[in-house]
């Protein structure tokens, strides 16, 4: 009988189709009221978006609001020509963020202070405020809580590229990491140290994000009845789920935009910073395999209530973790060609 009416659901899908392609009316039509695969990533959405105005004056929107705007002050402080004043539509809710991180003394991230409090000193040092506004009174008062909890260093501000940090390698180098660099599933029987983790996260974290917001974190399970349950989840690890060393979940969080034209930039921010994630595991000695999370309900369910995962939080992928089997045999997995990729317009 299930698969009678699967077959008559997939008969009625087939001829509904093309009337929900014709338009998008019918398409919203079509996702409301026959086809149920779009509902989660809505709820999602709008979860998000219910979290973020919720707590928007909380300290953990306030880190959002500052990533997304100090990042932009930057942007605007290393234009050429740089405007005698800019950011005039969002340095109101820039104060009002920062009010509302130094209020919460238990969670200050006393690193993005730092940031917010250089950034924001440059950009009120160069522009030209007219008499008697308050954006920069507001600030001067600000200062005088934050200067005593800075530890002196370098400051974290727009500088020169050529003061940046620079790597010892060709491209010829960098290809063969590219090419060393692939998907395993055959790993030795060792256990993967949480500081190789950590590293890894690190180089990870220096991935560009949209406004610099990184609205994703990792979970990791590297032993026990997690891991057991977490690998053997995802439809990708049969025949090698029980020999994985360390499964990293890579979660993202729609609770950092207000705004629903947002919400596949946690897939980019993400994809972007797996792929350092991988290549920095490969200068450690250890080996990866990205497992696909296809968007299936009972699945997203399940790793949901084994991640505990709040309503607006999506996974993206899965990677595997692992000291690689020497003797593993690799797929060869032919890869398409500069040019196949690559035109010009």
């Amino acid at each position: 009988m299930k698969k009678q009416l699967q077959q008559i659901r997939q008969k009625l899908d087939k001829v509904l189709l093309p009337y929900a392609a014709k338009s998008r009316l019918a398409a919203t039509l079509y996702y409301a009221f026959f086809n149920p695969h779009f509902r989660r990533e809505q709820h999602a959405t709008a979860a998000g978006r219910h979290h973020y105005h919720l707590h928007e004056e909380s300290s953990s929107i306030a880190t959002v609001i500052l990533r997304r705007n100090i990042h932009r002050l930057e942007k605007g402080l290393s234009m050429v020509p740089r405007k005698s004043l800019f950011a005039l539509d969002y340095i109101d809710e820039t104060l009002t963020a920062l009010q509302n991180l130094l209020a919460d003394h238990q969670a200050l991230d006393l690193v993005l202070l730092k940031y917010c409090h250089d950034v924001m000193d440059s950009y009120f040092s160069v522009t030209q405020w007219p008499d008697g506004a308050s954006q920069p009174v507001t600030f001067a008062a600000l200062k005088v809580q934050i200067t005593p909890r800075l530890a002196q260093s370098r400051p974290s501000a727009p500088a020169p590229y050529e003061q940046r940090p620079r790597a010892d390698i060709s491209y010829e180098q960098f290809l063969i990491l590219c090419q060393q660099r692939c998907s395993v599933r055959t790993f030795l029987p060792q256990s993967v140290p949480k500081a190789v983790l950590e590293q890894a996260v690190a180089a990870a974290a220096q991935a560009p994000s949209a406004c610099n917001r990184q609205p994703f974190r990792y979970i990791a399970a590297t032993e026990g009845e997690m891991l057991n349950k977490l690998a053997n989840l995802p439809m990708g690890t049969v025949g090698y789920a029980n020999g994985i060393p360390a499964l990293l979940a890579v979660v993202g969080d729609l609770s950092a935009y207000p705004f629903e034209r947002d919400r596949h930039v946690i897939y980019i921010d993400a994809s972007l910073a797996n792929m350092q994630l991988m290549l920095a595991l490969e200068t450690m000695g250890l080996a990866s395999c990205s497992i696909n999370w296809p968007d299936i309900e009972n699945y997203e369910a399940k790793i949901g209530r084994l991640l505990k995962l709040q309503p607006f939080e999506r996974v993206v992928m899965l990677i595997a973790v692992g000291y690689p089997d020497p003797q593993a045999l690799i797929p060869h997995s032919e890869k398409k060609t500069a040019t196949e990729l690559l035109t010009y317009v």
